[in-house]
């Protein structure tokens, strides 16, 4: 599916999670919009003379639904036209470099030629360092985002980050819950169109230094020549030489002699040669080295994020899909990427023992995510403290059989960076497909439950443990062990995983 697809679908999903209560879309809107959905993406196939597919399945149901929420509540519908802030960046950001590249004959005496032009061997310098940078960068594993970064990327993935005024409270929800995951989902596009604008940017910032040259050469006479306090001709000639030598070679430019750029030294006696010599020497140079590598930069960055704009990429194994795809069907000549229920739930409780009575609950927990067919895989309890490697050394994290990896904690604990915020991040890290979090209030609510005051604090340690997994990329799902009804994980609020980085 395409990025707007995908957006819509991320969309509706947060929605439906956040809305457990039915306070948004009631149950009815929800069978209405899978139903027609399914028919709307049968006819689809039918004119097409094709098989039905996933992607068009979900396209019509986000569409449907999200058409429904923004007539009845028309704030919502103005959150629906937001774009992206890279749209007006990528326009915005090569006007102002090229406009502050011609402005650089401002900072350099505007009747003579630098042969060690400080602006421009600046440029020159600081786009090579950049290359190497690069070669660098693209050796070195992936990083995950965080930080001033994160933030960045939110701001250019999302747009305006604050929500609009009288939603409901579940809407509300479910759109922080949006921003938070499109941003890590389209993490990989959005920095494509980022490069794309920056290496533009640049190259149009060279183009404009060249340009305010040639344009300053027709009003003034140029006098060409250098002074060094610590550099002799000798070692003017060499540099020079090193830098004008590819555009000398490639562009048939004629070359100089030691005694030429002797000769050049202010303070000698003042030569007849005047800079135009000099300025194509540069202007040659400046485009080999700058303007030519930053635009077949940025051509590379506009194919691949247009790439990544037309084959999005969901994880459509998710308890949420699989859910949906119940409604889809099996039977109904479904392309291959249709989705089926069925699949393997595998748990890893943190410091969590459970009896007899948990363990039904989570071989329910399991059916409501991944349909009848479900079965439960629950590993042995990590001890707490212990090394997240070593307590996961027999546990193949990549193992293709498991549809999803959810880690057990209980609300009764207080989450803790260096233990639960480790183990989580190791989980995160080396899961090829995600991981998941299920948080059991059932011990908690409980011991507590009945005091006064106790639902306020189990209110209190949810959110908390809700911002904790959220520092760490992923979603905190509630549940209760003891009666799973009470705590539903369905199609429309399905355990979420983190993205793999």
């Amino acid at each position: 599916m395409n990025e707007r697809i995908a957006r819509d679908v991320v969309l509706v999903r947060a929605i439906e999670t956040a809305d457990q209560k039915r306070e948004v879309l009631s149950e009815d809107d929800r069978m209405y919009a899978s139903r027609s959905a399914k028919e709307l993406a049968q006819w689809q196939a039918s004119d097409s003379k094709s098989q039905v597919t996933t992607d068009h399945f979900l396209q019509q149901r986000s569409e449907q639904i999200l058409k429904r929420i923004a007539e009845r509540t028309p704030a919502f519908a103005a959150f629906t036209k937001r774009r992206s802030g890279l749209k007006g960046l990528a326009v915005v950001l090569p006007v102002v470099a090229l406009l502050l590249g011609a402005g650089l004959d401002r900072i350099t005496d505007p009747h003579r030629v630098d042969l060690l032009s400080a602006p421009l061997l600046l440029i020159i310098a600081w786009n090579l360092l950049v290359y190497l940078g690069l070669l660098v960068w693209a050796c070195l594993p992936a990083a995950k985002p965080g930080g001033a970064k994160s933030a960045l990327l939110h701001k250019l993935s999302i747009g305006k980050t604050a929500l609009p005024r009288k939603l409901p409270h579940a809407l509300s929800a479910g759109l922080l819950s949006f921003m938070a995951e499109w941003t890590q989902l389209s993490t990989k596009l959005t920095t494509a169109r980022l490069s794309r604008t920056v290496h533009l940017s640049a190259a149009m910032f060279a183009v404009g230094a060249v340009l305010s040259l040639y344009a300053r050469g027709f009003l003034s006479q140029y006098s060409a020549g250098w002074e060094s306090t610590f550099l002799d001709a000798t070692q003017v000639h060499t540099i020079l030489s090193a830098l004008f030598t590819p555009a000398v070679s490639l562009f048939h430019l004629q070359d100089f002699s030691l005694a030429e750029v002797e000769a050049l030294r202010f303070g000698h006696a003042p030569s007849a040669e005047g800079g135009a010599r000099w300025v194509h020497l540069y202007a040659a140079t400046i485009f080999l080295l700058v303007v030519l590598p930053r635009l077949a930069l940025a051509i590379f960055s506009n194919w691949r994020a247009k790439r990544l704009e037309k084959h999005f990429r969901l994880d459509l194994e998710q308890p949420y899909f699989r859910k949906l795809g119940e409604a889809l069907g099996t039977g109904a000549g479904v392309a291959p990427g249709a989705l089926a229920g069925g699949g393997v739930l595998r748990v890893l409780p943190y410091s969590f023992t459970l009896d007899e009575a948990r363990d039904k609950g989570l071989a329910t927990i399991a059916t409501m995510l991944l349909g009848e067919q479900a079965r439960l895989m629950l590993r042995p309890s990590s001890a707490y403290g212990e090394e997240a490697a070593e307590a996961l050394r027999e546990t193949r994290l990549d193992d293709v059989g498991v549809t999803l990896t959810a880690v057990l904690f209980s609300l009764a604990a207080t989450p803790e960076k260096e233990n639960h915020g480790a183990f989580l991040e190791y989980l995160v890290r080396h899961s090829a497909r995600g991981v998941g979090v299920l948080i059991d209030e059932s011990g908690f609510a409980e011991r507590i439950g009945a005091q006064a005051g106790g639902q306020a604090r189990i209110a209190e340690r949810i959110a908390l443990w809700q911002q904790f997994c959220s520092f760490h990329h992923t979603t905190a799902s509630i549940v209760s062990l003891i009666d799973p009804s009470t705590r539903p994980l369905d199609a429309g609020a399905g355990l979420t995983l983190s993205a793999a980085p």
